[in-house]
């Protein structure tokens, strides 16, 4: 037997596949009901350190941090113990180690973390919370890996509400692109106080980094589900992105009086017609208005201009905004179409946004931000 044998044996197997190190795991873990072959002197931890001893020399790379912290800790203190072992041994413990790879067909993640991450979405959230608050009193899961679980509005508030070296903690164990795009979203000074006392957090050691961890990991589990998928505002301006023109005004000024700032919240998450100068780089419109049924793009432009004010200043921004032929063919299908019914231009301009919007889910076109000094009843400058 080759003892180089066991890094092809060890890295892509049979049926569902299992790796190298889920069976290094279940040597340092211990017997699991087989009866093992080796000689008994020789421990379930001796046998792990020479498989991976065996692989690193090979020049594999291990995923040995995917393991509970307890078991790469026995791991290594095991490899600190042992010296030399014979060629015999060796032979021994490799054949044994590729025999049981081999002969599995199927595999499980290990452990509740891994159990719950393969089930998100056939089990509840409820059900998942529940588990993983029960796998944390274990002592051995990664809190971590619970708080990354959770995504950027949940963990927003832990940034903004808890302590600048509680929230440097926790921006330091995530991912560099999530930490990024949460800074991004915080106000600038709370960003720059986090970002100051990430230089405070080079003495921590690792048990404080876990307690805070657990901390975050069962507030932010404890939070009830949330019934929608999207916030309030996204909600409320979706509405009456669809709603007509006077219920959206009429909204929105009964908002401004009784809630001004969530009023302007909203103000800037509706995207009507009147917006589209303001929002539609100019070299996008000739795709937006490809994605338009014709018909419906020739009702809307005359619906907007008979409207007057922004409607009419959005129909003459994107007339503007592409080749001159087909502007001139759009206003004789203009001419031609003649008056439209208001509740059928509404409907028609309602289409084009729905276009808009369809192309920006896509990842087609990206919008511009909204006007952020624009007044809430008003839309956004049109561009020249």
């Amino acid at each position: 037997m080759n003892e180089r044998a066991v890094a092809g044996a060890g890295l892509a197997t049979p049926g569902e596949g299992r790796s190298a190190v889920q069976g290094v795991a279940e040597l340092l873990d211990g017997p699991r009901g087989r009866t093992p072959r080796m000689r008994p002197a020789l421990k379930g931890r001796q046998k792990a350190a020479i498989i991976v001893r065996l692989l690193l020399a090979d020049g594999a790379q291990l995923p040995l941090s995917s393991l509970p912290e307890h078991l790469q800790a026995a791991l290594t203190e095991q490899m600190g113990s042992m010296r030399l072992v014979d060629r015999e041994t060796m032979r021994a413990v490799v054949a044994e180690f590729q025999d049981e790879l081999e002969s599995v067909g199927l595999s499980f993640p290990g452990g509740i973390d891994g159990a719950i991450s393969m089930l998100d979405g056939h089990i509840s959230t409820t059900a998942a919370s529940r588990l993983r608050r029960l796998a944390s009193a274990s002592g051995k899961a990664d809190p971590w890996e619970r708080v990354a679980g959770h995504d950027g509005e949940r963990l927003l508030p832990v940034l903004q509400e808890e302590s600048a070296e509680v929230g440097a903690v926790m921006l330091s164990k995530l991912s560099v692109d999530r930490a990024a795009a949460l800074l991004e979203k915080l106000p600038g000074e709370r960003a720059r106080r986090l970002t100051q006392a990430m230089s405070r957090t080079a003495r921590v050691d690792p048990e404080t980094v876990r307690r805070i961890g657990l901390a975050l990991a069962a507030q932010l589990e404890s939070l009830p589900p949330r019934a929608f998928e999207t916030g309030p505002v996204e909600r409320v301006g979706a509405i009456l992105n669809s709603a007509p023109a006077t219920t959206r005004d009429s909204v929105l000024e009964g908002l401004r009086e009784s809630d001004p700032d969530f009023a302007e919240q909203v103000r800037r998450a509706i995207f009507t017609f009147a917006h589209i100068p303001g929002r539609v780089p100019p070299r996008a419109v000739p795709l937006v208005l490809r994605a338009v049924a014709q018909d419906r793009l020739l009702a809307a432009l005359v619906a907007a201009g008979a409207a007057g004010g922004a409607e009419a200043a959005s129909a003459e921004f994107l007339l503007a905004n592409i080749s001159q032929r087909m502007a001139d063919a759009l206003r004789e299908g203009m001419a031609e179409a003649g008056p439209v019914d208001p509740r059928a231009g509404e409907e028609a301009m309602a289409a084009v946004i729905a276009a808009i919007r369809e192309l920006e889910g896509e990842g087609t076109l990206t919008l511009l931000p909204p006007d952020a000094g624009a007044p809430v009843d008003a839309p956004p400058a049109a561009v020249a």
